[in-house]
């Protein structure tokens, strides 16, 4: 690192707030009482960092696990596979087969259960295997405030969440990956292609191949946080507001009418409200406070 850079990096560091730092100290100290660790990665924001901070306080005894699935972009798999091999970290590719068990693919409320607990249970045999006494998820502390069934196999196996322990936010987290100088410092949220369709409706390879075209076509037009929600013929587009005058240029809009139809949807739609994790959480967050209200 050159002179130039270095006084950049000193000056990252004096102007991170002092929690952010306490916070991080305080997860390189758990990770350093942990002596080794298996890390699930999938090559976000979150499991980025915790692969790189515990590849650095813990060196070889460090193993990356990346699971390959039809529920997840390939383009990801790969981003995972080059960083690990980038950073000279020992990894291993497994294979996981969520749609092949009825009670993921029939998507209810719990399918993330299903899924975690099909992978984090691999993921223990690995472990085992290897003579690695924890296995790390890239959970942050606000991943408590959502509806997550997959905290709860997690908890049921072991699983640790190191960045969850530190009290790390996702904001902390990218400032932390930026000073690291990481490129996913910045990327945007991402979540298993299952979550583009509504609970319940089932989930088969083909219409998540469809999901993932249209998605892939919205990057490719320059869009950043995109979510293309399965209503059957409908595709439910989400994207930031701030997008809102881009997507209806003519050309744009006549671009992804075209291609949409061409990947099977007959309606296409833009979501008014933009762009939100869990937005297909919304109608069991309505039921909940309904069931509230007639308590009260």
């Amino acid at each position: 690192m050159n002179i130039v850079m270095s006084k950049i990096k000193q000056i990252e560091i004096e102007n991170m707030p002092k929690a952010t730092l306490s916070k991080y100290e305080k997860l390189k100290n758990i990770l350093q009482e942990m002596g080794g660790a298996l890390v699930a990665f999938s090559g976000g924001v979150d499991s980025t960092f915790l692969l790189k901070t515990a590849h650095e306080v813990l060196g070889k005894n460090v193993l990356a696990v990346i699971a390959s699935s039809e529920t997840y972009p390939k383009r990801e798999r790969e981003a995972a596979i080059r960083f690990a091999e980038e950073s000279s970290i020992r990894y291993k590719v497994i294979e996981t087969k969520e749609l092949e068990n009825s009670d993921f693919a029939n998507n209810p409320p719990q399918r993330c259960y299903f899924c975690k607990k099909e992978l984090f249970t691999k993921l223990k045999d690995i472990a085992e295997a290897e003579g690695i006494p924890y296995i790390l998820d890239g959970s942050n502390y606000e991943d408590t405030s959502d509806f997550r069934p997959g905290t709860k196999a997690a908890e049921e196996l072991g699983i640790r969440s190191p960045l969850k322990e530190a009290h790390l936010r996702k904001s902390e987290i990218r400032q932390l990956s930026k000073r690291s100088s990481l490129s996913t410092w910045n990327k945007p949220s991402l979540a298993c292609l299952s979550s583009r369709f509504p609970y319940y409706t089932k989930i088969e390879t083909k219409n998540l191949k469809q999901v993932a075209q249209a998605e892939d076509f919205l990057r490719k037009l320059g869009f950043v946080q995109v979510r293309v929600r399965h209503h059957g013929q409908i595709a439910r587009i989400e994207i930031e507001p701030s997008e809102f005058p881009k997507i209806t240029e003519k050309k744009v809009r006549g671009a992804i009418i075209k291609n949409f139809k061409k990947f099977g949807y007959i309606y296409i739609a833009l979501d008014l409200a933009g762009f939100r994790s869990g937005s297909m959480n919304e109608p069991l967050n309505l039921e909940s406070a309904k069931k509230q209200e007639d308590k009260s």
